[in-house]
């Protein structure tokens, strides 16, 4: 699947995706500020994609940032793969382009992020995909809706 750029007006959603949950985060209209909206449970492909086609119709989503969980060396990890495949089903089912981004070591600011805010574990944990893709939202605003095309090693 070929990334896009957004529209250039309406609200992204963050993905942060997992086979058993899925982050979401969303932005204002101006593209300002991310924040987490939800953890969605994993079911069944068809209800994920349900659940998403009304997620877009009610929050007027026009575009999705999906994280991709690279290796450190910058290649596509299996994870990854699954990231994409679920965010070109995730495309035409909602209608909306996407985009990814390089979400290396998202969930360890993530989870320090909600350590530093004083929360326990089971809160920590209840929270930690929907900061996750907070985190990748906000990246992608901050770098101005432009996502990783070119992967590159951590290690040197």
């Amino acid at each position: 699947m070929k990334p896009s750029p957004p529209p250039e007006q309406g609200k992204i959603a963050g993905i942060d995706f997992g086979t058993v949950r899925i982050g979401v985060a969303m932005c204002d209209a101006e593209r300002l500020v991310a924040f987490p909206f939800e953890i969605w449970r994993r079911k069944t492909e068809q209800l994920d994609l349900r659940h998403f086609q009304e997620f877009v119709k009610n929050e007027r989503i026009v575009h999705f940032v999906v994280g991709l969980p690279l290796h450190c060396s910058g290649e596509m990890s299996d994870k990854a793969r699954q990231a994409t495949e679920f965010a070109e089903k995730l495309a035409d089912a909602t209608g909306c382009s996407i985009d990814f981004l390089d979400e290396r070591f998202t969930s360890v600011i993530a989870e320090e992020t909600l350590r530093n805010a004083g929360l326990n574990a089971k809160k920590r944990k209840e929270k930690l995909d929907a900061v996750a893709a907070q985190i990748i939202l906000a990246t992608y605003l901050e770098r101005g809706c432009v996502g990783t095309t070119d992967f590159e090693s951590l290690e040197g």
